[in-house]
C-alpha cells in the first residue's frame, strides 16, 4: 500500500483529479482497442466521437464535485490514501470516487465491447456483400448461357424431326408406289378398246371416303390410222384425243444446281411487243428465293445460254406450275395458295388470287414431289389450273381461270390421286397425267375429259430420257409438249385424231 498526502493552506484541501487520470486511462485503452480497425468507417467514427463526448462530460461532472475537508481540522488538510493491491481505504470522501469510477471503468469496457462487434459485423457484411455480388454476376452469365444451349438443341431437335418427317413421306410415296404397279386395277376390257363398266358410288376403289385411290392403267389398243386422220395427207389441225408423243429433242441444258428443275415455254398467244410467239422464257425453280424470269429472243439465242433480258418478280415462285399466256406469267406464290399474274410488258403484278381451300407447300404435290401441289396449264380452250383439296382427299382437282383476273370460272373432281401420277398437262379440254417421271420407258396413263365430265385410263407411250421428268406443259400454237428433265430443256412433238373419244 503506498500513501500519499496533500494539503492545501487557506481554501479546501482538491484531490490529484484521480477520476480524470482514471477517465484518461480508460479513453487510451478504448481509443488503443478501436484502433485494431485500420479502416474504421462512419459509424465507428461516430462511436468514438459519443465516447470522447462522455468522458469530457464525466470529466467536468468531477471538476464541480464539492472538495472533501476533515472534519476538525483547523488548517484545512486532509489526507488522502490509495491502496494498490488491499481493500480500498477511503479517508475523507475519496474512497466513494474510486467505486464510482470503477463502475464507469465498467461501462466503458462494455460499451468497446459492444462497438468491436459492430465493427466486425461492418466489415463482414462488406466482403459477403462483395462475394454476393460477385456470384450475382456468375450466376447471371451462366443462366444466360445455359438458356442459349437449350434454345439451340430445341432448333436441332425441331429441324431432326422435319428431315425424318421428310424421309418417312419420302419412304411411303416410294412404297406406295411401287405398290401400285405390282397391283393391277381389276377392271374389265372389251375388245376394240370398248368403254369401261361403269362403277356404283359404293365401289369401294372408288369411295371418296376411303381414300383407297389407285393409279390408272389400260392395255393398248392398236387403232388403224385411217381412223384416226383425214381421209388424204393433210395434218389434222383441229381438237381431239392424244394419239402419240415423240421423242425428246433437247435444246439446252442447265449448267448449275438451280437448274435441276425448273419451268422452260413460249406464250403459245402472246399479245405486246417486244416479246413474241418465238420468245422463249426461263424460270431455275431450285433455290431458296426464285424471282428471276429470263427471256430470250429464240431458241436459237436460248440455245447460246445468253438471254435478253432477266425480268424480277414481285413475289418468289413456287416450284414448276407456271405458265405463260396471252402476255402474262401465271404462277403460285411460294408457301400459299395465292395465285399470281405478272404482266410481261409492264413488268408489274396485274392480279393475284388465292385459289379456294387448294393444298400448297406439299400437301398434295406430284409422285416427284418438289412442291408440285398448284400446276397452271394452257390449251386450246384457255387457263387452267390442276391441285387438289382436303375435301377431295388427294384427288386431282381442275378448275379454268379467267385469264384477266384470276377467278374460278368452273371446276370438275377426278378419281385419280394427285400423289401417284408424275405429271399432268391440258390439250383441248382434256387432262392427261404421266406415270413415271424417273422411268425411261412410262406411259400417258390417265385422261379425264371436261366436257362429259368423265375420266378412262388410256395408256400412250411417253419416254423420260434423262430419268426425272419435273415439268410437262402443252403449246397448242406448235403442238408440242415442253418438259424439263434433270438440267435439260426438251420437247416433244403431239399427234392428236378426231376419233370420237370413249369413256367411262
Amino acid at each position: 500500500m503506498q500513501t500519499v498526502t496533500s494539503a492545501d493552506q487557506g481554501q479546501p484541501a482538491s484531490p490529484r483529479e484521480p477520476s480524470r487520470d482514471a477517465t484518461f486511462a480508460t479513453f487510451a485503452i478504448s481509443h488503443k482497442q478501436l484502433h485494431l480497425s485500420s479502416k474504421p468507417d462512419s459509424t465507428c467514427r461516430m462511436w468514438i466521437q459519443v465516447l470522447i463526448l462522455c468522458l469530457s462530460c464525466l470529466s467536468q461532472s468531477e471538476q464541480q464535485r464539492p472538495s472533501p475537508r476533515r472534519p476538525g481540522d483547523q488548517a484545512g488538510q486532509c489526507q488522502y490514501t490509495f491502496t494498490v493491491s488491499g481493500p480500498v481505504e477511503a479517508s475523507c470522501s475519496g474512497g466513494g470516487v474510486k467505486v464510482e469510477l470503477d463502475g464507469v471503468l465498467s461501462r466503458l469496457t462494455l460499451l468497446e465491447a459492444l462497438v468491436g462487434r459492430l465493427l466486425a459485423g461492418v466489415e463482414g457484411s462488406s466482403g459477403a456483400a462483395a462475394e454476393a455480388t460477385g456470384e450475382e454476376v456468375l450466376q447471371e452469365a451462366y443462366t444466360q448461357v445455359t438458356l442459349e444451349r437449350n434454345q439451340l438443341e430445341q432448333e436441332k431437335e425441331g429441324l431432326n424431326v422435319q428431315v425424318l418427317e421428310l424421309q418417312r413421306r419420302l419412304d411411303e410415296q416410294v412404297r406406295e408406289a411401287e405398290s401400285l404397279r405390282r397391283k393391277p386395277c381389276p377392271q374389265t376390257h372389251t375388245s376394240g378398246g370398248s368403254q369401261l363398266q361403269d362403277r356404283p358410288a359404293r365401289d369401294p376403289e372408288y369411295n371418296s371416303g376411303n381414300g383407297a385411290y389407285q393409279e390408272m392403267k389400260a392395255e393398248v389398243t392398236e387403232v388403224p390410222a385411217s381412223h384416226l386422220l383425214p381421209d388424204g395427207n393433210q395434218t389434222f389441225t383441229g381438237c381431239g384425243e392424244l394419239v402419240s408423243v415423240g421423242d425428246p429433242v433437247m435444246h439446252q441444258k442447265a449448267d448449275s444446281i438451280t437448274g435441276k428443275y425448273g419451268v422452260w415455254l413460249k406464250d403459245p398467244e402472246p399479245r405486246s411487243s417486244p416479246y413474241s410467239n418465238e420468245t422463249v422464257w426461263r424460270v431455275d425453280a431450285v433455290g431458296k428465293e426464285v424471282l428471276q424470269l429470263f427471256a430470250y429472243k429464240d431458241l436459237d439465242q436460248f440455245a447460246q445460254g445468253f438471254p435478253m433480258k432477266v425480268l424480277v418478280l414481285p413475289e418468289p415462285l413456287e416450284s414448276t406450275g407456271a405458265t405463260v399466256y396471252r402476255g402474262s406469267l401465271y404462277y403460285q406464290r411460294k408457301r400459299s395458295r395465292t395465285l399470281i399474274r405478272y404482266d410481261l410488258a409492264s413488268e408489274s403484278l396485274a392480279a393475284r388470287l388465292d385459289l379456294p381451300h387448294a393444298g400448297f407447300h406439299g400437301q398434295h404435290p406430284y409422285s416427284w414431289g418438289g412442291y408440285t401441289d398448284i400446276d397452271l396449264a394452257v390449251d386450246e380452250q384457255g387457263l387452267w389450273v390442276i391441285y387438289s383439296t382436303s375435301k377431295a382427299r388427294g384427288a386431282i382437282v381442275i378448275s379454268q381461270l379467267d385469264p384477266e383476273s384470276l377467278e374460278v370460272k368452273k371446276t370438275w373432281d377426278t378419281k385419280i390421286r394427285k400423289s401417284t401420277v408424275a405429271n399432268a398437262f391440258m390439250i383441248c379440254g382434256r387432262l392427261y397425267t404421266v406415270a413415271s417421271y424417273t422411268a425411261a420407258n412410262t406411259t400417258i396413263n390417265y385422261m379425264f375429259d371436261t366436257a362429259s365430265r368423265l375420266g378412262r385410263a388410256i395408256s400412250v407411250p411417253f419416254k423420260n430420257k434423262y430419268h426425272y421428268n419435273s415439268m410437262v406443259d402443252y403449246n397448242h400454237a406448235e403442238r408440242k409438249l415442253y418438259a424439263w428433265d434433270n438440267f435439260h430443256m426438251v420437247t416433244y412433238d403431239v399427234t392428236l385424231g378426231s376419233a370420237a373419244h370413249r369413256s367411262s
